[in-house]
């Protein structure tokens, strides 16, 4: 099920882009990520009430409240960094390097998380850097 759930989130991530593009246009870019977060927040606390999780807040560990509000002070400079790129250059220029960010995850969970890093992740890593380079360049 969670690759269903991935390749939905790349299909919205690629909406994303198309769409901030065709929105920002004479919009201030951080004006624009603070109307895309605010209507992020309403949908994720929309669902989080439609599934009944609200409960569960009371349950979060301190250490889990840490890194989930480090995440999104991480999430909000990605975003705020994003929409100013998209803003001054062109589409497909701009994703192909945000997607350099699978390049740093794997490398960040490699160090941080303590995860595998194979031979067949190291040449994803460097296909991704060489395709991001043959498409920006």
């Amino acid at each position: 099920m969670w690759l269903l759930f991935a390749f939905l989130s790349s299909i919205f991530a690629a909406l994303t882009s198309i769409l901030a593009k065709a929105g920002i246009e004479g919009v201030n870019s951080n004006l624009a990520t603070a109307i895309r977060t605010f209507v992020v927040l309403l949908m994720a606390w929309g669902m989080v009430f439609l599934t009944n999780a609200q409960s569960g807040i009371s349950e979060i560990s301190r250490k889990s409240w840490i890194f989930l509000i480090l995440s999104g002070l991480a999430t909000g400079g990605s975003w705020l960094c994003y929409y100013k790129a998209l803003q001054m250059g062109e589409v497909s220029k701009v994703v192909p390097i945000d997607k350099l960010s699978v390049v740093f995850t794997l490398i960040l969970a490699f160090v941080f998380l303590h995860e595998e890093f194979t031979g067949k992740s190291i040449l994803g890593c460097m296909l991704i850097g060489a395709g991001t380079l043959l498409m920006v360049l």
